[in-house]
C-alpha cells in the first residue's frame, strides 16, 4: 500500500485526513520558518504559504524514515489588509488582530507540497509496480475568503482565553471555538482548516497516485478521532 506522510504537527490537518478516510503517518519537520523566509526574502502571503509548505515537505523527505513514501507538507498564511499573518503566539497580538478583523474579510492561503520518495528504478516495476515512484516534487496553493461577524471585545477576550487562536494562522479556526465568528467562506472550506483534500487529490494524480489508493476503507469514527 502507498504510504503518505504528513509533515505537520497540526491536529486539525491530521483529523481532516482521518475524517476523509485517508491513511497517513505524521512526521514533523524541524524547519525554522523565520529562517526560511529570511533566506528567500519577503514574499506575498500566497507565495509564503507555498514556500513554507515546500520547506517542511523537503525536510521530512530527506529523512531515512521517508524512504518509499509520499510526503505532504502544508502551511497556512492569513492575508489581511495586505499583510501576512502567521500564528500570533501571544494574547496581545491575537487581540489586536481580531479587533481589526471584526466584521471584515481576509484571505486564508494554504500551501501544499508533495514529494514522491518512492523508488523510481525501472527494475522495481516487476516486483511491485504500485510502489514505483514518479520522482515528482510539486505544489499548489488553495485560498479562501473568510468573512467575519462583528465580535465584541468581551467575546474576543473569552476566545483568546481558550488558547485556541494563539497557534493558528490568522488567530482563528473554523473547526473549533472560532467557527462562531465566521459568517461565510468563499472558496474551499478545507483550505481554512489547513489542508485541501481536493488539492491533495490533484497533486497525487500528478504523481500517478489515485487518492482512493490511500483510503482506509471508510472514514474514521468521530469518537475514535476525539479520543486521540
Amino acid at each position: 500500500m502507498t504510504r503518505l506522510i504528513l509533515a505537520s504537527q497540526s491536529p486539525a490537518r491530521t483529523k481532516l485526513l482521518h475524517y476523509a478516510g485517508i491513511a497517513h503517518e505524521v512526521l514533523v519537520s524541524d524547519v525554522d520558518e523565520d529562517a526560511v523566509q529570511a533566506r528567500y526574502g519577503v514574499t506575498d502571503p500566497h507565495d509564503t504559504a507555498l514556500l513554507l509548505a515546500r520547506a517542511k515537505a523537503e525536510a521530512v523527505a530527506a529523512l531515512p524514515e521517508a524512504e518509499g513514501t509520499l510526503v505532504l507538507g502544508c502551511d497556512s498564511v492569513f492575508e489581511f489588509d495586505g499583510e501576512a499573518h502567521g500564528k500570533p503566539y501571544t494574547a496581545d497580538v491575537a487581540r489586536e488582530r481580531m479587533l481589526r478583523m471584526s466584521g471584515r474579510m481576509g484571505v486564508l492561503h494554504t500551501g501544499h507540497w508533495l514529494v514522491d520518495c518512492r523508488d523510481t528504478d525501472a527494475d522495481a516495476w516487476e516486483d511491485s509496480p504500485a510502489d514505483v515512484g514518479s520522482g515528482a516534487t510539486l505544489g499548489a496553493v488553495s485560498s479562501a475568503e473568510v468573512h467575519f461577524m462583528e465580535m465584541t471585545a468581551a467575546e474576543i477576550d473569552a476566545y483568546i482565553a481558550t488558547g485556541e487562536p494563539l497557534q493558528c494562522a490568522g488567530s482563528f479556526t473554523i473547526d473549533g471555538y472560532g467557527g462562531a465568528f465566521i459568517r461565510k467562506v468563499d472558496g474551499d472550506p478545507h483550505a481554512v482548516v489547513g489542508l485541501s483534500v481536493s488539492t491533495l487529490r490533484g497533486l497525487l494524480a500528478q504523481a500517478k497516485v489515485g487518492i482512493t489508493d490511500l483510503w482506509t476503507g471508510g472514514a474514521a469514527d468521530p469518537a475514535d478521532i476525539r479520543a486521540e
